[in-house]
């Protein structure tokens, strides 16, 4: 293995080429097949492009930062750079791997503006991503500095096509409270189509390159020093560029523009690239290039949950109904249950505490919901005007760690400027001294997170399943919005979906509300394609009586963990097949968003030789579960009904 991976390093290449007219700095990844050339023409505007397999996969795309101190971005000269390699190997619990193996090049290139005020980039470049970064020193006796705008951009070929969700206007929706990533995804579309809202894209953003292949975009390490940023629409030459929140989020308040002290670095921008989906699905990028912020003495356990409020609704925020969600957290086997909002009025923080020890007596542990609170919305659910407050917070969590709860729902942030990422890593920091996780809702893009904060178990950030509860139309297309995840929001961070209905109709009596297209096996699969370390799901205690054993004993066994994940198959919007290993045990999952059966031969190498437990829709579309031998050869041929699911476990 040490002689094969020197002789991918074997395959770095940097040169540079100085003229007039140019000067080229080249870097490859360890096997040779990415490509990235960094340029600062004599005009001073440096740049950048990506070739894969010799492909275009980025056309010349602009470097550069624009600050209180000056401009970074026009009058640059390329004064050197330096290389060296990273071969590092991480383990992590909360995301699609175990152990990562991270192998990259990396490429520190030095510039200098007309002032003579210095800033470095930093590329890393792995066999499918690049990750790259900008670090500013001290200029003199300066010591910190604002970035006004980022000309960081991405430029791509003629004929792309996008998968992208529009950034929502500010302050628009329920208690005024987006922009929260909840935005419908348009897929296979022109570049020259605009967003819904006009604001751009949030990340991460998904192109087809033509027939060369596919680029993933997004940002990782942001934190309290910076702020989440998002993709522009296409400007001419199709070109899309980074941008910062607007200035109406967080009902007005907070600075649109980012300041770090310096030295200090901005967040890094990534890029995945390949020729397949696989790289696409498989990344582990958003974690390869952060680093923990700090330590924990205190032991989390992952698991599954039962939560009322997606089916029950408020009205289930009672101690007698909560009392028969513990019930079937207990009889499922499951970790955890998750109180939502008006805990605090419709049950109290006494009779909470008789609860917890009840949940505490049956084996399960507890979630409570909050508010994020503030000044930037209309929320009046409660608990509110606790975790925006250091001191109302600390005293709220040392509660919260004296009755034994293991982890806080937090919801309705107000956008993506720096203050919101202060009170994002604010109440992080804080839970962790208490011993709490933490769940993210109505929220942004975890960015890198699961590495970062070591309590950190997942953000909403995407349409989820409430939205089924609230719409017909989001029930007709969730098969639809299921064969996206995987490729693109779930792809870079753990996605706290809130799924995995058996209620036919979506309401407490399975008799009203809005009806469920999908089969229930459609469901199993998405216990699987759906990453999160923690997962609340939309059972029901009438599931218990009125599903087949077939789901309901499946849903008893499957983890939330996974040491490995595999694509396998798919097409983003239309059908998706995953492969993901717990221990010894592998699981495939499938779904098929189409109008029509769909039958896939497979190489399935991780099933080969091996008996499988095969879940599947029947004629009537109806669970059924058989036993099969796969071959030697891993081969194996399925049939996905419309809206339907397979699900393979290894015996």
């Amino acid at each position: 293995m040490m002689k094969n991976r020197l002789k991918g390093f074997a395959f770095m290449l940097t040169t540079v080429v100085s003229s007039l007219a140019a000067q080229n700095v080249v870097v490859n990844g360890p096997d040779g097949k990415l490509q990235v050339t960094v340029s600062c023409p004599e005009e001073g505007k440096a740049s950048y492009s990506l070739v894969y397999n010799g492909k275009q996969m980025l056309e010349s795309s602009p470097l550069g930062l624009e600050t209180n101190l000056g401009s970074f971005a026009k009058g640059m000269k390329l004064t050197g750079h330096q290389e060296k390699q990273i071969d590092t190997v991480y383990t992590q619990s909360r995301i699609k791997a175990s152990r990562i193996h991270y192998c990259a090049n990396e490429l520190v290139c030095y510039f200098v503006n007309d002032k003579g005020q210095k800033v470095n980039v930093t590329f890393r470049v792995s066999n499918n991503d690049v990750a790259f970064r900008y670090t500013l020193p001290r200029q003199g006796e300066t010591g910190s500095v604002v970035v006004n705008s980022e000309e960081t951009g991405f430029r791509f070929p003629a004929g792309t096509t996008t998968f992208l969700s529009p950034q929502s206007d500010p302050m628009i929706g329920w208690k005024r409270t987006k922009p929260s990533y909840e935005e419908e995804y348009k897929a296979d579309i022109p570049m020259d189509v605009r967003s819904q809202y006009g604001h751009g894209y949030t990340f991460p953003c998904l192109f087809k390159i033509g027939e060369n292949g596919w680029v993933l975009v997004s940002e990782t390490g942001v934190d309290s020093r910076y702020c989440g940023s998002r993709l522009s629409d296409v400007t001419e030459g199709s070109l899309y560029t980074v941008t910062f929140p607007m200035p109406e989020e967080n009902n007005g308040n907070g600075t649109v523009e980012p300041a770090f002290s310096l030295p200090g670095s901005t967040p890094w921008r990534t890029i995945t690239v390949g020729e397949t989906l696989k790289p696409i699905v498989e990344t582990t990028v958003p974690w390869d290039v952060v680093e923990p912020l700090y330590e924990t003495e205190h032991q989390y356990r992952m698991g599954r949950g039962t939560w009322s409020w997606i089916i029950w609704q408020d009205g289930s925020i009672n101690y007698d109904d909560q009392v028969r969600y513990i019930d079937l957290a207990a009889t499922m086997g499951y970790e955890y249950v998750l109180i939502d909002n008006w805990w605090n009025t419709n049950i109290g923080y006494e009779r909470m505490g008789q609860l917890i020890k009840y949940a505490q007596s049956k084996k399960v542990d507890m979630f409570l919901w909050y508010s994020s609170s503030g000044y930037w919305n209309d929320i009046e659910q409660g608990p509110t005007n606790l975790m925006d407050n250091p001191i109302a917070r600390k005293r709220e969590m040392k509660w919260l760690q004296s009755q034994g709860v293991k982890g806080i729902k937090v919801d309705f942030f107000g956008g993506d400027k720096q203050e919101t990422m202060r009170l994002y890593e604010a109440i992080l920091s804080d839970a962790g001294d208490h011993g709490l996780m933490v769940i993210f809702h109505g929220c942004t893009l975890p960015r890198g997170w699961e590495r970062m904060y070591p309590n950190y178990v997942g953000s909403e950030a995407v349409l989820a399943s409430e939205n089924m509860i609230f719409n017909q139309h989001f029930c007709d297309e969730e098969a639809f919005n299921a064969c996206l995840h995987p490729f693109i929001r779930n792809s870079v961070g753990s996605m706290e979906f809130g799924g995995c209905f058996f209620n036919r109709r979506l309401n407490k009596g399975n008799n009203g509300g809005t009806t469920r297209r999908t089969t229930d096996v459609f469901q199993l699969a998405t216990a699987v394609l759906f990453q999160n370390p923690v997962q609340n799901f939309a059972l029901t205690p009438n599931n218990l009586t009125d599903v087949s054993p077939v789901c309901i004993d499946f849903m008893k066994e499957v983890p939330t963990e996974w040491d490995e994940s595999r694509f396998v198959d798919g097409y983003p919007g239309k059908y998706v097949v995953l492969a993901r290993r717990h221990g010894d045990s592998w699981y495939l999952a499938a779904v098929n968003a189409t109008k029509e059966p769909l039958k896939l031969k497979l190489d399935l190498p991780m099933f080969a030789g091996k008996s499988v437990s095969f879940y599947s829709d029947d004629k009537q579309l109806q669970p059924q579960l058989r036993q099969y031998n796969v071959k030697s050869d891993g081969k194996f041929q399925l049939t996905i009904q419309p809206q339907g699911g397979v699900v393979l476990k290894n015996n």
